[in-house]
């Protein structure tokens, strides 16, 4: 899973950051930053969820590209 952040969208309410402390964090104008773009599988359920309540719509999930061997 890839994490992005749209900053331009970002309103600073902080679920993200309380929901998925280990992936985001508050920058200095109090705006989302991610920590960890492509976090451990045992995270997913908290970024997702995260995702589901940011009241801006700010965060996107994408699948992570099937690595070619």
């Amino acid at each position: 899973m890839l994490i992005t952040a749209d900053r331009d969208r970002c309103i600073g309410a902080g679920l993200c950051v309380l929901t998925a402390p280990d992936v985001f964090e508050h920058d200095d104008d109090g705006l989302v930053h991610v920590l960890e773009q492509e976090p451990d599988a045992r995270l997913e359920g908290d970024v997702r969820l995260a995702q589901q309540l940011c009241p801006a719509r700010a965060l996107a999930l994408e699948s992570a590209s099937p690595q070619s061997t």
